[in-house]
């Protein structure tokens, strides 16, 4: 199983972003996942949504997170990149150069955030970027179709928030076999609350096909080594 970490852009600074990024791939991370800050991060939390804020307020400019990713990109040629846009992040760098960048720098994947606008999901998908679909842990039924007709990965619900659990589908695992069964023939990654080692062997024991790991890394970046020993550690955990 891979181990993807979250990584953001811009926070403190573009520059340190490029650091950080050299940082995950010395500790073993296989997939970075690097956004775009938003100026409306309605679906994140408060400490993701903070660091988004602080990042625009030292620079709004979207050309130089552009120009960050693609340095990360050619410093780690073997590395995966999955590339988190809100719609209105989109919208604001245009739809037909934001293809272009993701095109040029071998950017398949894409975390696509309020997609609403067909226009422009079908733009990205006839362009050949891969967008991902999200699945709550309770398994809604509009949510696997969304995922089945999907051309990207999917982002599983790790674990349940506020008590939604299907009763059909009580542990990961049976969420995992269930999408399978109903005809999820590509990756199922698994995220949202992935903070320990027991966390990620429970998602590699139900058959997820990566794991997400977020601010339970972001949170170490004041302290390299002990990041880095972090990762190291999750890793392994992904492997055992």
């Amino acid at each position: 199983m891979k181990l993807i970490c979250y990584l953001s852009n811009g926070y403190p600074t573009i520059e340190s972003g490029i650091r950080i990024a050299k940082d995950y791939v010395e500790a073993g991370c296989d997939i970075i996942e690097v956004d775009f800050p938003s100026t409306n991060p309605f679906l994140e939390g408060e400490y993701i949504a903070r660091r988004m804020k602080a990042a625009l307020e030292n620079c709004s400019d979207y050309s130089k997170y552009m120009d960050g990713i693609k340095q990360m990109k050619n410093n780690h040629p073997d590395t995966k990149f999955i590339v988190v846009a809100y719609e209105n992040t989109i919208l604001s760098i245009g739809t037909e150069r934001f293809i272009e960048f993701c095109v040029q720098n071998n950017i398949g994947d894409i975390i696509y955030v309020g997609g609403n606008n067909e226009e422009v999901k079908n733009k990205m998908i006839k362009n050949g970027i891969k967008i991902s679909c999200y699945v709550q842990f309770h398994m809604p039924e509009e949510e696997i179709k969304a995922a089945l007709a999907s051309n990207g990965f999917v982002y599983m619900q790790a674990k349940p928030t506020n008590n939604n659990i299907n009763p059909a589908y009580p542990t990961l695992k049976d969420c995992i076999d269930e999408l399978k069964r109903r005809g999820i023939a590509g990756e199922i990654y698994a995220g949202v609350g992935i903070y320990t080692t027991e966390d990620i062997r429970m998602a590699k024991d139900s058959g997820a096909d990566a794991v997400f790991v977020g601010s339970t890394i972001l949170k170490l970046q004041n302290d390299i080594p002990k990041m880095k020993e972090t990762i190291a550690s999750f890793k392994k955990a992904c492997g055992e």
